[in-house]
Parts: structure tokens; sequence; C-alpha cells
């Protein structure tokens, strides 16, 4: 199953990106063991419209062009569902399992993600209750990826 991160905004030189690139690598090399492939990096730039909901629509409709046709899509949203690592790894294994051929985890802008893409989500995924900036949100799912790909492949990176 091939996988993608499609973001509003974009990482600057840095730390952040340094961090996000370290386990997105980490999940490519780690990842054809169990079928999953990662395949890209989406970095959209944010909308200028003059209000929220505009903005919001206008991100959602670049984010949905982006987007293979098809694909599972995975909002972060912290009003979304909270897994542990175990279940997060379980629920894209099992994804694969069942010949999803393509995942796409959506970060959306400051604004927050529009509700129709919101709605075309498979699953909406929060990260805690704690708002984080989305450079963060990026290093997050980037080391749970990998994280998923260590627990189903058995690897001792992730210890109970």
């Amino acid at each position: 199953m091939k996988i993608g991160i499609y973001a509003v905004g974009r990482l600057k030189a840095g730390p952040e990106k340094e961090l996000a690139s370290r386990y997105l690598d980490r999940f490519a090399k780690a990842g054809p063991q169990c079928g999953l492939e990662f395949t890209r990096s989406v970095e959209l730039n944010e909308s200028r419209a003059g209000n929220a909901d505009t903005r919001k629509r206008e991100e959602a409709q670049e984010l949905s062009r982006q987007i293979p046709d098809g694909a599972l899509i995975v909002v972060l949203d912290e009003r979304g569902k909270a897994f542990d690592s175990t279940e997060f790894a379980k629920f894209v294994g099992d994804a694969a399992d069942n010949g999803q051929r393509d995942m796409a985890f959506v970060i959306g802008g400051a604004d927050g993600i529009d509700p129709d893409l919101r709605d075309r989500a498979r699953l909406v995924l929060n990260l805690g209750k704690l708002t984080w900036p989305h450079q963060l949100v990026r290093i997050l799912i980037a080391e749970q990826l990998y994280r998923a790909v260590t627990i189903l492949t058995g690897h001792p990176y992730h210890r109970v």
C-alpha cells in the first residue's frame, strides 16, 4: 500500500524538517517488509482568502486534487478518534491486508479541515487532546508510521 502525507503549509529547513525526514526515511526503508511504501509528501501553500471558511474550502479543493483517486483518507484533527500505537499499526496493516492501494494522511491549514473533506475521511485521527503546531504534527505522524511498521514486523523499537 502506498502512503502519502498531504499538508497545508510548508516545513522550512531546520530541525523539524530534519526530524520528520529521518522518520520518513526509516519508514521508507522498513515499510516494504510488510507491504507499505512511502510515496510522497505534498506541501501546499495556505489559502490567502479573507475568511476561514473560504480558506478551508480552497485548501480542501487543492488537497483533493493531490490525493490519489480511491485513497483511504485519514484526516488529522483534534476532534478525531484517539488510537494508541498498536491500534494505529493495526489500522494501517488491516488496510494494506484488505487490498487498499493508497492511504493519504491529511494535515489541514491553521483554520483546520473543511467539513466536506473531513466527511470523506475513513478515519479522523487525533494525536492527543493538546493542540499541536502543524510542524510537530508532521513529525508525530512520521514517527507513528515508522512505529507502525516496527509493530507489524515485530521489531523491538516499540516497547510496551
